[in-house]
């Protein structure tokens, strides 16, 4: 982080947690990153570090054993965590997402006896609201979960689930009611529940170290005390949490974005073509001043955000605009950076062209940037 940055943040206690994050990107993210997502291998060790090092509970209460931190600190940690190896920055925003229910709409009984464990560092969340035929269309997921007796039996498929046969436990949306969105609740499954299991993980052309996959509920049996919120509350919960949800993306994409630009960067400093760098040359210094725009621009963009959330104002719709704006400029940024560094940049020598594959899933998830538009648009006719 360079010294104006650092300069702003809040406390000595905001410093000291990025210059952890920096040591741990440094020291054992960025030497791992690219074998890791060659061998498609999952880093479930890197997370326990992550964990133990008090990470992964950043914006939730110290009472439960978070960190009791701004939002704005927490997506700087996860921008950081993404700039080193965005598989990691990625998977601390879904853990995060995946405690957001049981924090926020959870029981005091519930967050005391379930939370610690969650945020503690030891365990790792999954989220399970998106299905093969409702992706974006979540008011109209099918998977049930029937009462019975003291218990609930979830029945159905959820899809493109982060962390899928890794977690340790997840946060499922689930039917209980009626068709469309009131119809629906939110649960905490342990990972360990008869019934349950992940399909073999999908075969991606980016962030191939994050295991996406299916999973699948047959009769899985989950105590009622496991049901999060009041009946009928989920798809409300859904939203809230994907709101937050989308500002950890969009610092995930700033993260690959300030990548991209200082790896393209620190070549066109070295590289010489007709006797001089070729940072001078105006075709490339052009180039490189759009990507640092666009990634400081989109900067701002999610820790605006962020400050409303921090206020507790509404920041549904700069939360849609900062997840549009940033995973775009991310695109955009690294293939500007393969075009810098030319016929070097196409190949795997180079980190952009890893840069370029993971940019692409930053703007599906959490709502694809076609989403993002109409929550937009919507906020916009509601003035």
């Amino acid at each position: 982080m360079d010294a104006i940055r650092r300069a702003l943040l809040p406390t000595e206690e905001a410093q000291a947690l990025f210059e952890l994050t920096e040591e741990l990107g440094r020291e054992e993210l960025a030497p791992r990153a690219a074998a890791a997502e060659a061998a498609a291998e999952f880093p479930r060790d890197v997370f326990r570090l992550i964990g133990r090092s008090g990470l992964l509970g950043l914006p939730y209460d110290e009472e439960y054993g978070g960190g009791s931190q701004p939002y704005a600190v927490y997506l700087q940690v996860v921008e950081e965590l993404a700039r080193h190896w965005l598989a990691v920055g990625l998977g601390v925003s879904v853990h995060t997402l995946s405690c957001h229910a049981l924090a926020e709409y959870g029981t005091d009984k519930q967050r005391k006896y379930w939370l610690p464990d969650m945020i503690g560092g030891e365990q790792l969340g999954a989220y399970c609201l998106s299905e093969p035929e409702h992706g974006s269309d979540a008011a109209n997921l099918t998977t049930r979960a029937a009462a019975d007796g003291d218990e609930y039996v979830i029945d159905g498929t959820k899809a493109w689930i982060t962390h899928g046969g890794q977690a340790d436990f997840y946060t499922v949306l689930a039917r209980t009611g009626e068709p469309g969105a009131r119809g629906i609740s939110a649960f905490l499954v342990d990972s360990a529940a008869a019934g349950l299991s992940a399909a073999e993980p999908e075969h991606k052309m980016g962030m191939r170290s994050s295991t996406t996959s299916q999973m699948v509920f047959e009769g899985v049996r989950v105590p009622a005390e496991r049901q999060i919120g009041e009946l009928g509350q989920g798809f409300e919960i859904a939203m809230r949490a994907l709101d937050c949800g989308r500002l950890g993306i969009a610092a995930c994409a700033v993260g690959v974005a300030q990548a991209a630009l200082d790896t393209a960067t620190a070549y066109a400093k070295q590289r010489e073509q007709f006797g001089k760098p070729i940072i001078r040359h105006e075709a490339v210094g052009f180039l490189l001043a759009d990507m640092a725009a666009r990634t400081e621009v989109g900067r701002a963009a999610y820790l605006a955000a962020a400050r409303l959330r921090d206020l507790g104002l509404p920041f549904a719709r700069q939360a849609a605009i900062a997840k549009l704006h940033c995973t775009d400029a991310a695109m955009q940024t690294t293939i500007d950076a393969v075009q810098v560094l030319g016929g070097a940049g196409y190949t795997t020598d180079f980190p952009v062209e890893r840069y370029l594959r993971e940019a692409k899933v930053l703007q599906i998830v959490e709502g694809t940037n076609q989403i993002q538009r109409r929550v937009i648009a919507k906020a916009l006719e509601r003035g």
